[in-house]
């Protein structure tokens, strides 16, 4: 549930106080923390394992004793990757079972309508932005990219490391096409880290909310003006909820 806050800037009387709207709990701050940092770690120990051929790579493994702590340091992080996964799925249960699992992050029609929208904007068709609640679309394919490309890392970096459980169910071709798969996605995530999300958060705006828990009023009423009218109870006829 998103909250106002009032803080005073300062004590002089003439400066207004600034109110700002809880966007993520402690939890998810935390949560959001140990995926950056446990796939930047699988980033940088995965890429040179890939990129075998080349002369960077070939430069960091230069002994079997650099491979093997690569690999150490990789399965370490991709089990606190597992610590995180198992988390969320555990929250999201938890909510279920509860009844109180907020719906804000799934699809929904109007999120087509508002790509549509925003593409007809940025070919200077439409004079305004489309109207967004607490997450545009752009958010919800950054969370449902990411969550699916986990799976897909997860199943096959198993598969990889432990090859001799798996196929004794399975047949052997399932370890080339599990590391041709696994190798695939890593770079296809980085690549959509480094240029959807990180442009959008922190390029197009420096949006740090997922830190501080909370964002200003200024953002609220520009970029998630449903989320900001439904909050102080000014939502309009007109405005569609996601």
């Amino acid at each position: 549930m998103s909250t106002v806050k009032k803080t005073n800037v300062a004590r002089d009387p003439h400066i207004r106080t600034v109110r700002t709207f809880k966007r993520f709990t402690l939890g998810q701050r935390w949560e959001h923390t140990f995926l950056f940092l446990s796939i930047t770690v699988l980033a940088l120990t995965g890429l040179p394992q890939k990129y075998r051929a080349t002369s960077w790579s070939q430069t960091i493994l230069a002994t079997p004793e650099r491979v093997e702590l690569l690999q150490t340091i990789h399965h370490i992080a991709a089990i606190l990757l597992g610590v995180i996964v198992v988390y969320h799925l555990g929250v999201i249960i938890y909510q279920l079972t509860r009844r109180s699992l907020p719906g804000d992050m799934l699809p929904t029609g109007k999120d087509v309508q508002d790509a549509w929208h925003m593409l007809q904007y940025l070919l200077y068709i439409k004079k305004d932005k489309p109207k967004f609640g607490k997450y545009n679309f752009e958010q919800k394919v950054t969370y449902w990219f990411i969550f699916f490309a986990i799976g897909i890392l997860g199943v096959s970096g198993l598969i990889i490391w432990f090859p001799e459980f798996f196929t004794r169910f399975l047949p052997g071709g399932v370890i080339p096409a599990s590391k041709l798969a696994h190798s695939t996605e890593a770079v296809t995530l980085v690549i959509f880290i480094v240029i959807w999300h990180f442009y959008h958060v922190h390029l197009e705006r420096l949006n740090l909310s997922i830190f501080t828990g909370t964002l200003n009023e200024e953002d609220m009423t520009t970029y998630h003006q449903l989320e900001y009218k439904r909050i102080l109870g000014k939502a309009e006829p007109g405005d569609k909820k996601e």
